[in-house]
């Protein structure tokens, strides 16, 4: 049975395609008035109106497959696009932060040239940590003991002196800003005398300073530069090698001047956008140090 229907299937198909050649080789041999033609214009009389309808209702159909396919194809450009900036935007963050530190290093070096530190051995170092206390008194910097850092010694910025090594790791070490109240410089007003006082922190004001045991006498003005005063006595000598600009002057007010030996100092360098600091590895070469911090 299933073999009759086969046969019957495959007759009915060789006589479907035997009439196409039949008809497609008469329509094509016939002329233009022939009656094939004929028929075929006739048929297409009859379907354009329906065709013309089925166009001009799916025409909507269409419109709203193109409106999602065009939304998909956007947003999947959308989301290159955001990939393109974020990557983007990160390359330029890492080339302004690399800038800022060349800036920092190139302001470093200008300052060893003018107080000449190369005998001081200094390393440098990112910083890679800040205190997160309110004051913010220490930072954390990427060189340790296996670089020669030892406490003790002093660390500066791009501008001046930054603070101490107060604790050291072999490959990270705690620098303890000059803004620290446990943090005490035998300091030099630059006022074509040279007085000479101890600069701490002022109570209550963390981006001051205060310079006390001067002279009361001391003509002190404002915008007076402040270095490292350094000290020598025998075999001791200072943490802080001498000429080291610490800041300048901010308020020489007379009266307290006079009365106490004191002026407020700013320092020379924003102690809260360090990047990069050298550390004089060895500050006082064959002397032994002595500390003014308590």
């Amino acid at each position: 049975m299933h073999d009759k229907q086969v046969r019957r299937r495959r007759a009915v198909l060789a006589l479907l395609v035997a009439v196409s050649l039949i008809l497609l080789t008469a329509y094509f041999g016939e002329a233009h008035s022939g009656p094939l033609h004929s028929v075929q214009r006739g048929i297409v009389t009859v379907f354009s109106p329906i065709q013309k309808g089925a166009s001009t209702v799916l025409t909507p159909v269409r419109d709203i497959a193109g409106f999602f396919s065009s939304t998909f194809h956007a947003k999947d450009r959308v989301a290159e696009l955001q990939a393109e900036v974020e990557k983007l935007t990160g390359q330029v963050a890492s080339l302004k932060g690399a800038q800022i530190q060349n800036n920092q290093l190139r302001e470093i070096i200008r300052l060893g040239d003018n107080i000449g530190i190369s005998s001081y051995r200094p390393v440098a170092a990112h910083v890679i940590g800040s205190d997160p206390s309110l004051w913010y008194d220490q930072i954390y910097v990427d060189a340790g003991s296996d670089q020669g850092v030892s406490t003790g010694q002093p660390v500066i910025g791009e501008r001046g002196l930054v603070g101490l090594v107060t604790d050291v790791t072999a490959d990270q070490s705690t620098v303890t800003l000059i803004t620290d109240h446990t943090i005490e410089v035998g300091a030099e007003v630059e006022d074509g005398v040279g007085n000479v006082g101890v600069l701490e922190s002022q109570v209550g004001n963390p981006n001051e300073l205060v310079l006390s045991d001067l002279p009361t006498t001391a003509n002190v003005q404002n915008q007076d530069l402040v270095v490292t005063a350094g000290f020598h006595y025998g075999k001791l000598d200072s943490y802080y090698p001498p000429d080291i600009p610490i800041g300048v002057v901010s308020n020489a007010n007379e009266v307290t001047l006079a009365s106490s030996g004191q002026v407020q100092v700013k320092p020379v360098v924003d102690l809260h956008t360090l990047d990069v600091v050298e550390i004089l590895t060895k500050p006082h070469p064959g002397l032994t140090t002595a500390s003014l911090v308590p």
